[in-house]
């Protein structure tokens, strides 16, 4: 395997609020984990990293919330301004450039308040439960229209994936999208259909319920995490996922966190 086939962290102390850093592109390799805040990382090839970060702040949420609103219209959906809530079973994960906030994911842990697949999908989503899985969903998704980076998306959905996985010990995966999506979650994450095409009023588009077991997720990341050499034969998203040892040291971030 090349020296470039796996992303390589540098390992430097912890520090800041971002969880890890990531290249625009697969080439040049530059992944931080153990200090992306480091002022060694502020310089002018940095303009082509982004910066992950959990949204906490006031600030942070408004920001997210404008790039679901701006994305979500020129697609033609409705959406309303409210910022991600921010409750202890709301995640929400924004991509930085120094422009703002490019990219956005929300993870939903179920509670007693149930989750928002329930308002489409509740028969489907109490199924689960009563086999006595654990559920959580992934809301709100948008990247900029300028980007069409391939790591960027993959590190959203990977620290997602962390957050429902390795820390809330999540079982399978809900996540509402518009059928003309469903064979890109099919095809480069390994979703299953698990509900059929319904009118969905709060967006004024149809959707339909995607599921993904988490074991296979946790399969295809030990098997194809990191290996983006991988990438142009498997025609999956997983190559451009963080590897075994990365994934560890993002878990052990996120955790410091909170």
């Amino acid at each position: 395997m090349t020296a470039l086939a796996r992303r390589q962290p540098i390992r430097t102390p912890i520090g800041g609020d971002t969880i890890v850093t990531v290249p625009r592109t697969p080439h040049p390799v530059r992944l931080c984990v153990e200090d992306p805040d480091s002022r060694a990382l502020t310089t002018t090839a940095n303009t082509n990293l982004f910066k992950i970060r959990l949204a906490t702040t006031e600030s942070q949420c408004q920001s997210a919330s404008y790039l679901i609103q701006r994305r979500y219209a020129w697609r033609g959906y409705s959406v309303d301004g409210a910022a991600p809530s921010k409750t202890p079973t709301r995640i929400t994960i924004a991509a930085h450039d120094p422009d703002g906030v490019v990219g956005t994911v929300t993870v939903g842990l179920d509670s007693s308040e149930g989750l928002f697949v329930d308002g489409l999908y509740g028969g489907e989503a109490n199924q689960l439960r009563g086999e006595g899985r654990r559920v959580a969903e992934f809301t709100k998704l948008a990247v900029d229209n300028n980007l069409h980076s391939k790591p960027l998306l993959a590190a959203l959905f990977h620290i997602a994936y962390i957050c429902a996985r390795r820390i809330h010990r999540c079982t399978d995966l809900l996540i509402e999208v518009n059928p003309r999506h469903a064979a890109f979650y099919r095809r480069m994450l390994g979703f299953e259909p698990y509900g059929d095409e319904r009118g969905d009023p709060r967006v004024g588009a149809p959707a339909v319920l995607l599921r993904l077991c988490l074991a296979h997720a946790q399969a295809e990341i030990a098997r194809l995490g990191g290996r983006i050499d991988l990438a142009a034969s498997t025609r999956s998203l997983y190559p451009y996922f963080f590897g075994t040892r990365e994934e560890m040291s993002v878990e052990r971030r996120l955790r410091t966190l909170g």
